[in-house]
């Protein structure tokens, strides 16, 4: 049974993983049966069962989401290339549904994002590509001496459901300053939990790589250093969006029964590469323990 289970979600996965890769083909009902090696006149009702979306739901949710991206967080990309790549033959057409769903139309969304409305629109696809997260166990943990790394820190304080808001900023000065996320790493601090009682609570860093001079250009800027020393590291690819399981089964699991005990700093990541400049199941993150 559990071997059943197991090629049941690998052939799920596959699916989804062919909808990330190819969200500007034509995904149609044919295609995506026979990735998941099923009779189409099954797939649709196992799929929908599966994720509690239809297959035609799930992509038009990814291709806007990949849309949502783009207009927040890549200035040179027009409206129009936007909306071709999400599958409409308009921009028209994309600006009513993109305001239909979100309260907004693509171009207020890109100057000033409401993201409380765009987090609640999502959350049934966040929902359904959670469904089959991967377990961890104490293979996917490391332990690795880490190089201390000067950062610029911009800072979240308060309700997380504007920390979009504050990640556009946090691109936007980066690109400002020439620090490319492929030459200068990229860290998240999380210095609250992800979800706190009250949301003012909420406390995130975000960090560039640099030894470099910082320019605040009107921003609050400040420098810092994530701090070298031993770390148990947890490698996750896909979904990177949400990484408080991995950040759970470390705390939770695999602390208690390593033996090891924690250093004064939090737990973060690094981010090493990025949705929507890779399909989502191939973003990667790192997640790191600070260890004595």
């Amino acid at each position: 049974m559990k071997a059943a289970l197991q090629d049941y979600h690998a052939r799920m996965q596959r699916v989804l993983d062919h909808i990330d890769r190819h969200l500007d083909g034509d995904l149609d009902l044919d295609a995506l049966s026979r990735v998941a090696a099923y009779s189409k006149y099954h797939f649709h009702r196992q799929f929908t069962a599966t994720f509690g979306l239809s297959v035609h739901r799930y992509i038009q949710l990814a291709r806007m989401k990949r849309a949502s991206y783009r207009l927040a967080y890549r200035d040179a990309e027009s409206v129009t290339d936007i909306a071709m790549n999400a599958g409409y033959d308009a921009p028209d057409a994309f600006a009513r549904a993109f305001r239909q769903r979100f309260g907004q139309s693509p171009s207020s969304f890109r100057k000033a994002p409401d993201w409380e409305p765009w987090l609640a629109a999502f959350r049934p696809f966040d929902d359904a590509r959670s469904k089959l997260m991967k377990t961890f166990t104490t293979d996917d943990v490391t332990i690795r001496e880490v190089a201390p790394t000067p950062v610029a820190i911009m800072e979240h304080r308060g309700n997380p459901a504007t920390l979009g808001a504050t990640i556009q900023r946090f691109i936007a000065w980066r690109r400002a300053n020439g620090l490319h996320p492929r030459t200068s790493p990229t860290f998240t601090v999380w210095r609250s939990e992800r979800r706190p009682v009250s949301p003012a609570d909420y406390s995130v860093d975000l960090c560039a790589g640099t030894d470099r001079p910082i320019e605040a250009n009107g921003e609050e800027i400040k420098a810092g250093e994530i701090p070298g020393g031993r770390c148990a590291v947890l490698r996750v690819v896909g979904n990177t969006d949400n990484l408080e399981p991995a950040a759970l089964y470390l705390y939770r699991d695999w602390l208690p029964a390593s033996g090891e005990e924690l250093r004064d700093f939090p737990i973060y990541c690094q981010r090493l590469s990025f949705f929507p400049e890779v399909p989502a199941h191939e973003a990667v993150a790192e997640v790191f323990l600070p260890l004595k």
